[in-house]
């Protein structure tokens, strides 16, 4: 870890108010601050205030800056003012990548802000304040702190660890059902003029400012990836470690190569298929509840890069940590899921094919990505030989490890599965349609 440069307040450009940039700067500015943050965000009436902090526990957790659970006092108790809060500040100062990540934030302070509407179409935490510094990149959000494995809500699911997971058809049916209610009211401007005005649509800066891939590059870390995947046969199904399947993959990864920009433009070419979205609503980002007639909902945290993006992308961000058997039985009918909630809520219509093949070209790029997968792996369990399988506690207690193989897993399967190296060996309707 590398520490950055240090400040310890700045000033929002939402609410021009200052807020503190970490834990301890939230503790000096104690109930003077929180209370004129939250008049300002007209969650406090004038005639009440935050009396006392009466407890803050910092942790890090995920890849980007601080967070704390706070909890307070009020002069007067409010229904739906919950004393429990939850912060996260987009900066971390004692280390340098992690404060890297302070870009996702700014959408994320948007979407915050915008969620406290009440005809905000999902379940989302209740943003008590939310501001950032553009400049800097400082920013804040406090919200309401979720209850797990309190009540009728569920324990917090761990990433890429459904085997512990119970029905996880329904859990991820819950989350398809929620990224479609999202978009669909984003597309039917359920979301009004200032979704537009918070997240604008550049597809030509978007498509540019993807990252290339170098082809020798490219091929030398497959044949890495592919050494590691056969020396290890016993952390993966056996036939994404089969050797002709990995010839084949590094085949088509050359030619998806070759035709990068046009694959990129195809992924944006559908104005249907373009919406605001939450890029990874995975089970860890979401809180589970069941209704009293049984029925499984969810609700999303963890907005970081929000945006307007492919809704391909956005189901994949929420299944592509599943296990490889719930691709294999239940892709369709999650497809379905969206498609048809997707319109119940007045967004277009999509064609099932049409979307499945979003979906393959954005899993077929996204693999490409994930090439770099094991020394990642390796930094964490430096002899993967020792364990039996990806399900021992080697895997299970370092979170990057279990992620990064069980992510490769789900992109190799699905091109193994659906042979998404057809898209590259024919002259298909996509090419077609960017012509």
């Amino acid at each position: 870890m590398v520490e950055t440069t240090s400040i310890d307040w700045a000033r929002g450009d939402m609410f021009g108010l200052e807020f503190p940039a970490h834990p301890e700067a939230l503790k000096s500015g104690g109930p003077d601050f929180l209370t004129r943050a939250f008049r300002k965000s007209g969650m406090l009436e004038p005639n009440n205030s935050v009396t006392r902090i009466t407890g803050l526990d910092e942790w890090t957790l995920g890849g980007t800056g601080v967070k704390a659970h706070l909890s307070v006092e009020y002069e007067r108790d409010v229904p739906g003012l919950s004393p429990d809060l939850f912060v996260k500040f987009s900066r971390n100062f004692q280390d340098k990548v992690r404060d890297s990540g302070r870009h996702h934030m700014p959408p994320e302070v948007r979407l915050a802000n915008l969620s406290r509407d009440p005809g905000f179409p999902i379940a989302v935490p209740r943003c008590f304040f939310a501001d950032i510094e553009q400049e800097t990149l400082t920013g804040i959000i406090i919200s309401e702190r979720i209850p797990y494995g309190r009540g009728a809500i569920e324990q917090h699911q761990p990433k890429c660890m459904d085997q512990i997971l119970p029905d996880p058809f329904a859990h991820y049916s819950a989350l398809v059902l929620n990224l479609a209610r999202l978009s669909g009211a984003y597309k039917a401007g359920r979301l009004g003029d200032v979704a537009e005005r918070y997240f604008p649509l550049d597809l030509e800066t978007m498509i540019a400012r993807r990252p290339r891939f170098d082809a020798p590059l490219l091929i030398k870390r497959i044949s890495r990836l592919a050494d590691f995947l056969q020396q290890y046969r016993h952390l993966v199904p056996a036939h994404i470690a089969d050797p002709a399947f990995l010839e084949g993959f590094k085949a088509g990864a050359a030619a998806a190569v070759d035709h990068q920009d046009e694959i990129w433009s195809y992924l944006y070419s559908r104005p249907d298929m373009i919406a605001l979205c939450h890029m990874n609503a995975n089970v860890d980002n979401a809180w589970f509840w069941r209704e009293p007639d049984g029925t499984l909902q969810s609700g999303l945290i963890d907005w970081g890069s929000v945006g307007q993006m492919s809704v391909a992308s956005s189901i994949w961000g929420c299944i592509g940590a599943a296990e490889p058997d719930m691709h294999d039985r239940h892709l369709g009918d999650l497809l379905d899921l969206f498609i048809a909630e997707y319109a119940r809520v007045g967004g277009p219509t999509l064609d099932r094919d049409e979307l499945e093949q979003h979906l393959e070209m954005h899993v077929m790029m996204s693999a490409l990505h994930m090439t770099t997968a094991p020394p990642a792996i390796l930094r964490e369990i430096p002899d993967p030989g020792a364990v039996p399988d990806r399900y021992d506690p080697a895997f299970t207690a370092n979170e990057t490890a279990r992620v990064q193989l069980k992510i490769t897993i789900s992109l190799l399967n699905m091109w193994q599965r659906h042979d998404l190296g057809r898209h590259l060996r024919q002259d298909a309707d996509w090419r077609r349609q960017i012509r």
